[in-house]
């Protein structure tokens, strides 16, 4: 660099400009080049940089579940048995299903207290519809159902037209359905489905034959691969950045070995329950939901910046209006699995330690608290954690209390990491 006659500094000459042009990139894009240009080395880099910029992802709960496994496989050889991991499968559907509800209301940075008491009585429309009153099972499930989307209805208007805050509509709620609930089943307090029923078989019952289970594997890496694929083609015709094939290949069969390794497991015992495999079926389709239409954008636009979202033409009401009634939906039908599960309906269906396992699953999933950030997934990894906490300890024929302060533990742990993540991605720009 040279320096003028007068004294003063020259402008500096960039040496690199495609440095300075590839930091103005989007945080995504710029990791969609390295990739691109890098192959396995720049995959490598980009989720080194997300995870030193505290974009954490599934990391986080991931380690927890294979750190909790492997101290409940040591203290109980039991733990990590075919016929224990079955039963783990079947104990997390319903959990599972209600913190699906749970992960889309934090997207949007609110939350519903309610879920527990929506789910007992949802189970509690089923037992005497279709027990006391001899319905035919499907009215009454779809009765279950439709309360919850009625439900989730009414909440969604209240906080829309009236800005009453969502803390306070379901804190209602959660009181008043449980009444309502103690009202439906009446004196008598406990129903028994028949066992015979098909929602009992369905959930107690039905397994997938292992050429099935194996078949199924086959197929979604088969699909994935395809989509991954052609998505690869029309970024590469259109001019933009695409991941080689290597890369699609590493990551289908990494598909590949985290189906194929539960599904073998699995399989020593009774195999893949049908019910679980419906919880998994809803997880897919509500993160097609999330990450691929609009309607999800808007979810997580709204969650983002709920201005920025009114000004960018998003529809904030009627996205409010869907998310509650979704939660409470999807509360009502993993009150219909546990009821079915458990083969009765009885007062405390939907109480107890309902909510918590249902909200903490979503958190300690990866959901964060302020909106915004979230999957699908949350529901799915974090209702396996508090699950595998609850069953594990119970192998070890500790007391409940135990578990409440374990699970109290990893939610806090899930929470701290969460803000510190959140002020991480806002110090480098990522948030």
């Amino acid at each position: 660099m040279s320096t003028p006659v007068d004294g003063s500094k020259a402008p500096v000459q960039d040496s690199v400009p495609e440095a300075h042009e590839a930091a103005a990139l989007p945080a995504d894009l710029q990791d969609e080049r390295l990739i691109a240009s890098n192959g396995l080395s720049g995959a490598v880099s980009a989720f080194t940089s997300r995870l030193r910029t505290g974009d954490l992802g599934s990391v986080p709960v991931v380690v927890g579940l294979i750190i909790i496994w492997a101290v409940f496989q040591i203290s109980n050889s039991n733990f990590l048995s075919s016929r224990n991991l079955v039963n783990l499968t079947l104990q997390t559907t319903s959990v599972g299903v209600i913190a699906l509800g749970i992960v889309l209301v934090l997207l949007l940075g609110e939350i519903d207290l309610s879920v527990g008491s929506v789910s007992g009585l949802a189970a509690a429309v089923l037992g005497v519809t279709f027990v006391n009153k001899g319905w035919p099972l499907l009215v009454s499930l779809v009765l279950a159902a439709v309360i919850g989307l009625m439900i989730g209805l009414f909440y969604g208007a209240l906080y829309t037209r009236f800005g009453v805050p969502s803390f306070v509509i379901t804190l209602a709620g959660l009181l008043g359905f449980l009444g309502l609930q103690l009202l439906v089943l009446g004196k008598e307090g406990t129903l028994n489905i028949p066992f015979d029923s098909a929602i009992v078989k369905f959930a107690t019952q039905s397994f997938l034959s292992p050429a099935l289970a194996y078949g199924l594997v086959v197929v979604v890496v088969a699909v994935y691969t395809l989509s991954r694929l052609r998505n690869r083609g029309a970024r590469a015709a259109a001019g933009l950045s695409a991941a080689p094939t290597t890369m699609i290949g590493i990551k289908a069969g990494a598909l590949a070995l985290v189906l194929l390794i539960p599904v073998l497991v699995l399989n020593g015992d009774r195999g893949v329950s049908s019910m679980f495999l419906f919880f998994v079926v809803l997880v897919l389709a509500t993160d097609f939901m999330i990450r691929r239409t609009r309607w999800g954008r808007s979810v997580v636009a709204v969650g983002g910046n709920v201005e920025a979202a009114r000004r960018a033409g998003i529809n904030v009401r009627f996205i409010y209006l869907s998310v509650f009634a979704a939660c409470s939906t999807f509360a009502a039908v993993g009150g219909i699995l546990a009821a079915a599960r458990l083969i009765a309906v009885n007062q405390s269906s939907g109480g107890a330690d309902t909510n918590l396992n249902a909200i903490a699953a979503a958190v300690i999933g990866g959901t964060s608290l302020f909106g915004g950030r979230g999957s699908a997934y949350s529901a799915l990894l974090g209702a396996l954690v508090i699950m595998s906490i609850s069953n594990g300890l119970a192998l070890l024929s500790l007391d409940s209390s135990v578990r409440y302060m374990v699970t109290a533990g990893v939610l806090l742990v899930a929470v701290t990491i969460d803000s510190l993540s959140r002020r991480s991605r806002q110090a480098h720009g990522r948030a």
